[in-house]
């Protein structure tokens, strides 16, 4: 996990604008419906949902998120639980998309939970985290163990010699400009990078747990037994 901290909203700009004098890739986000929690002085210039997503999935969105970037931060890829439209507001975002029916070439492996950290000299360490177990990908109980299921390719220089089932998959490269939105459907495999200073708001809604989250489980299911019976 990358570092959290609290800073003045101008020193945020400052260590954009003068990447040279900051240690560490500077990345405004909370996840947790920021926009409304932190930043209710925009709420004004900015739309709590979208219209025409909350009524075609028939409510309003579970967050409003607030996201601004430098242009070496990279999202790795992963898959979100939500609708998801995703709108740019200043600069681009290049998205790598890979649809659900592509888990069975997509990599997963465990990982120990950790988090980074800057000491007093500047320097970044890895700190092991302390948390609670993570539920494996093998099943949905907990595991005694602090690891988390991640993918393990980097869909901008995959290496094919380790991942061999990945040239099987069927990537999307889209970039949303300023004044684009795009609708990211739930459980989508997405890796995200931007311009530099891009800003960008979404709009997360709950996904239904209808067939298509029990056909994407059937799936997932098959994968992991073929994976564990494989090793």
């Amino acid at each position: 996990m990358p570092e959290e901290r609290k800073m003045i909203f101008e020193h945020f700009w400052q260590a954009l604008d003068h990447p040279e004098e900051y240690n560490g890739i500077f990345y405004m986000q909370r996840q947790n419906s920021n926009l409304t929690e932190d930043f209710p002085e925009l709420l004004g210039d900015i739309d709590r949902h979208i219209p025409w997503a909350s009524e075609a999935f028939g409510t309003l969105p579970d967050a409003v998120n607030f996201w601004v970037g430098d242009r070496r931060a990279v999202t790795s890829m992963h898959k979100d639980p939500y609708e998801n439209i995703y709108c740019v507001v200043y600069g681009y975002k290049d998205f790598i998309l890979h649809p659900p029916t592509d888990r069975p070439w997509i990599p997963y492996n465990q990982y120990p939970t950790a988090t980074y950290r800057e000491d007093s000299l500047g320097k970044f360490s890895i700190i092991p985290s302390n948390s609670e177990p993570i539920s494996s990908t093998q099943s949905d109980s907990k595991e005694e163990k602090n690891v988390i299921p991640w993918i393990s390719v980097d869909p901008l220089a995959p290496d094919f010699k380790k991942y061999p089932l990945y040239k099987n998959a069927s990537p999307l490269h889209v970039r949303v400009n300023a004044g684009d939105a795009l609708f990211l459907p739930s459980l989508w495999y997405h890796h995200v990078q931007q311009s530099h200073g891009c800003i960008a708001v979404n709009y997360w809604y709950d996904m239904q747990y209808d067939i298509k989250y029990v056909y994407h489980k059937f799936l997932e299911t098959l994968v992991e037994n073929k994976e564990t019976s494989s090793k």
